[in-house]
């Protein structure tokens, strides 16, 4: 159920030519118009009194519209950015976040939406709520909230992995520029109860995130109700009906309640030409050596360069802040934390006021991405003890563009790196709206985790703020560290192990594909010297003596003729595998999880893990996290990418990708390694079913068919894998705590047909959606319980070959390439009949000497079978050496 919370008000157009009063058009009756009760107006202008729109720049070149309520110019500017879906960035003028704001104002229309779910849900409701709000914008919005519901604990997501915290859940936007949501309470029955759970963002527009969030806590923890909270409504008219029909489909209530609504009109065109105007201006800042880039005048051409002045000395104020406080939600706040930080709040305002030059009239609190609430909080406080007019906004991670006109909502922006040591590595930050405001003095506020070298360096935040105000404060908040872990207590073990996993490789400097294809959670071996010549591998996998992951086959080189077959193979499988690829998954997405993270089994299955990465943007315009590990049979996978997966991921929404199935054996090393890691480390959640582009075995639910046919991929080694050598595992080479490892071949660049395989199978992707959509829909209703017909039939050849050793018996084409390639093939098995799906398989056959046999009645395309009784030069089927 939509509850829609109205609260009245006008109706009208934001655009290039002014206010103009009307109705409504696309909103449709959105819930939650005008300002709070009790709520300070907003601080942007319109051109109804004469001032000028902040979103009139955008407005005037991209012909967009803001329609809606009579109050939504008053909370909303428009923006730029570099982004391929959407060019626009609402800008609101009451968040704090983009554009500098009283204090009051900010918390006052959080803390009035607070009021109004306390009146919707009830007392007794109210005091069983938990309050989530949304890392980065809204965690300062959701403490808000909280406090105005005054009865709820609130937790917000966050983008920084805490060691020893487990996951309660996590999610990714498709339209971030940033990484994963994690949710991390120090209380793991938080999120548990089946009292109401309300969600807070700063605009609710698409309601992907949102939906998401409560399908997949849904999912874990049901519940009857939940409370949709934002300050701005703006859903298209095709939206509309979405809250509705989802209620309907969990079962539960959901309400909405907003402070304004409305809808963005969007002309023919606009993203191409907002994208042009961002590159265009984006062109000039970049030019900038100094740390401000800004744009100016309708003409588009460029403002001077704002002068830096010398970077003046920083002066720390310790604040005092109470013992066992949090620092903000990541782990949870209580109303018990509220009461004693309201308490604390007027002595640590004075300690900064005290501080403040006697001459301050303008002052900045400027808080540090998710640490929004704590600096916040502060400002209100200061705003009371002094005479000076206080602001307060928050750096972020997120790029706008920056244009120094009044009719544009980010005049500058201060470019700085970032100085927490984030999971997701190095990279720039932003301050809006800070440089050329004004201040008298910038109070920065930071918790212990940013207070690092890079926030103190010449380039960094404190020496760019100095540049631009007479007086930068430092303020330092502790980072809240739980007093114990959420999980089980650790082990020793465990506590041994390294503070935190390395992140993982991506290309291009390891391997050739692009850096968001895929993350490799492997070491770089690249530099040790691992190759050994077939016949000697050989020779110690048999004896016993060497497991086949301890070295690496000498990587073949491919003569012309056999990369002709190459091409010519993946010319005519390419529709083939796209369906295939499309199948497995719309699959993936209906059954295993809405948001899944793919995690490849390196290398087959990188390559089908980055199609179905593709194709999830293709149809559906979401951007699926994806790593590679490694597993090795006899061994299993590797640990240390399964915690690492843990603590970026929900083990739930993990879902384990290979390229094919031949006999099932690492189906079954899969199923029993996420067994024996369960056992050992206490964390469960994985699912170890893999889905597969093709599954001739019969071993699993999860795939895009259970025909035997060639899929290009398997017949090269690293040059259609990224240059990425197979996964190894030496005692020496990989440690307790390390990753499995692997080679990138640079060398090989030459030879690389990673990309055009890729491109070749995507660009297919537009043809074989109708057929895509017959076959998932006939699949999803049809009984796909494995039955490991695979497995029998190679039993039954092991033992009518004499080999009575079922891991030399390598079913399927796929599986019969990689023994051309990597082993000491014996025969071939080939089903009578079978065409031009084994056309490399023959060629690679007569190279090596070894022959081809037809079989009338086998269940595979084609079998290899590796020599069973191999010793030294015995290539042949008669055992002995024959020249290649």
């Amino acid at each position: 159920m939509n509850n829609a919370v109205n609260d009245g008000g006008g109706a009208g157009v934001w655009s290039a030519t002014g206010f103009r009063p009307g109705t409504k058009a696309g909103a449709g009756a959105g819930p939650g118009t005008g300002s709070p009760s009790g709520t300070p107006g907003g601080a942007g202008g319109d051109t109804r009194d004469g001032e000028i729109w902040s979103g009139c720049w955008v407005a005037e070149r991209l012909g967009v519209e803001l329609v809606g309520d009579e109050g939504l110019g008053e909370l909303l500017g428009l923006a730029l950015r570099r982004n391929p879906k959407r060019a626009h960035l609402l800008v609101s003028h009451v968040l704090g976040k983009h554009i500098p704001q009283s204090p009051a104002v900010v918390y006052g229309y959080g803390f009035a939406l607070g009021l109004r779910v306390r009146d919707l849900l009830g007392e007794d409701e109210a005091r069983r709520a938990v309050v989530l709000g949304y890392a980065e914008t809204a965690t300062g919005l959701g403490h808000s909230v909280a406090d105005g519901v005054g009865l709820a604990p609130c937790l917000h997501s966050t983008r920084r992995p805490v060691d020893g915290v487990a996951r309660a859940g996590g999610f990714e936007e498709s339209h971030s520029h940033a990484t994963s949501h994690l949710l991390l309470p120090e209380n793991p029955g938080l999120l548990a109860g089946d009292g109401p759970l309300v969600l807070v963002d700063d605009e609710f527009s698409t309601g992907n995130t949102v939906l998401n969030t409560i399908r997949d806590l849904h999912e874990r923890y049901p519940r009857d109700r939940y409370v949709i909270v934002a300050l701005v409504d703006m859903r298209s008219a095709a939206d509309l009906g979405r809250l509705d029909d989802f209620a309907r489909e969990i079962g539960a209530r959901v309400d909405l309640v907003t402070a304004a609504s409305g809808t963005v009109r969007l002309p023919e065109g606009v993203l191409e030409k907002g994208q042009a105007l961002v590159a265009r201006y984006e062109s000039e800042a970049e030019a900038s050596a100094s740390g401000v880039s800004g744009s100016a005048g309708p003409e588009g051409q460029a403002a001077p360069e704002a002068q830096e002045a010398p970077a003046r000395p920083v002066l720390r104020v310790e604040l005092g802040w109470p013992e066992g406080i949090p620092d903000g939600g990541r782990h949870g706040f209580t109303p018990e934390h509220r009461v004693r930080l309201e308490g604390a709040l007027p002595a640590m305002a004075a300690r900064i006021a005290d501080a403040l030059p006697s001459d301050a009239r303008r002052v900045l609190v400027l808080g540090f991405e998710e640490l929004m609430y704590a600096p916040l909080r502060l400002g209100v406080a200061l705003e009371k003890l002094t005479d000076a007019e206080v602001r307060y906004s928050t750096t972020t991670r997120s790029p706008v563009l920056a244009v120094d006109d009044p009719g544009y909502a980010i005049r500058t922006r201060l470019v700085f790196p970032a100085h927490d040591n984030p999971a997701d590595g190095p990279g720039d930050r932003y301050a809006y709206n800070v440089a050329g405001a004004g201040f008298d003095a910038v109070v920065a506020v930071v918790d212990s985790t940013a207070d690092t070298p890079e926030l103190h360096a010449p380039d960094g935040l404190l020496a760019r703020l100095s540049a631009h105000t007479p007086s930068v404060l430092l303020a330092v908040v502790p980072s809240y560290a739980p007093a114990r872990p959420s999980a089980e207590p650790p082990t020793e073990s465990s506590t041994e192990r390294p503070f935190m996993l390395p992140e993982p490789l991506r290309g291009p400097e390891f391997s050739s594909y692009a850096p968001d294809e895929v993350g490799w959670l492997l070491q770089d071996l690249s530099d040790t010297k691992l190759e050994a010549p077939t016949e000697e591998r050989e020779e110690a996998i048999q004896s016993g003596g060497a497991h086949y992951a301890e070295s690496l086959p000498v990587e073949y080189q491919p003569s012309d003729a056999y990369q002709e077959l190459f091409h010519n193979a993946l010319a005519v499988s390419a529709t083939r595998i796209a369906q295939a690829v499309g199948v497995v998954t719309e699959t993936v997405l209906a059954e295993r999880s809405p948001r899944p993270v793919l995690v490849s089994l390196a290398r087959a299955g990188t390559p089908v893990g980055v199609l179905m990465r593709r194709w999830a943007q293709h149809r559906h315009g979401i951007d699926l996290p994806h790593y590679a590990v490694s597993i090795v049979r006899g061994r299993g996978i590797d640990a240390n990418a399964l915690r690492w997966l843990a603590a970026h991921h929900d083990p739930a929404d993990i879902v384990f990708v290979d390229g094919w199935t031949g006999k099932g054996a690492i189906t079954r090393e899969l199923a029993q390694a996420v067994e024996e890691f369960e056992a050992s480390d206490g964390i469960t959640g994985f699912d170890p079913e893999i889905a597969v582009l093709a599954d001739p075995g019969s071993c699993v639910r999860t795939y895009g068919t259970r025909e035997d046919f060639l899929i290009p991929s398997a017949c090269l080694n690293s040059t259609v894998s990224g240059l990425i050598s197979r996964t190894v595992l030496r005692a020496d080479l990989v440690g307790e705590h390390d990753y499995h490892g692997a080679k990138f071949y640079r060398e090989l660049a030459g030879a690389d047909v990673s990309v055009a395989f890729l491109d070749a199978v995507s660009d297919r992707f537009d043809a074989v959606d109708e057929a895509v959509d017959a076959q998932v829909k006939e699949l999803l209703s049809t009984d796909r319980s494995p039955t490991w017909e695979g497995w029998a039939a190679v039993e039954r050849i092991s033992e009518e070959y004499g080999i009575h050793d079922v891991n030399l018996v390598k079913p399927g084409v796929g599986e019969a390439t990689r023994v051309l390639l990597r082993r000491v093939p014996w025969k071939i098995l080939a089903r009578a009949g079978a065409g031009a799906d084994l056309d490399h398989v023959r060629l690679l056959a007569e190279q090596r000497g070894v022959p081809v046999e037809e079989v009338a009645e086998l269940p595979y395309t084609c079998v290899g079978l590796i020599h069973p009784k191999y010793t030294r030069g015995a290539t042949g089927a008669d055992g002995k050496a024959v020249s290649v």
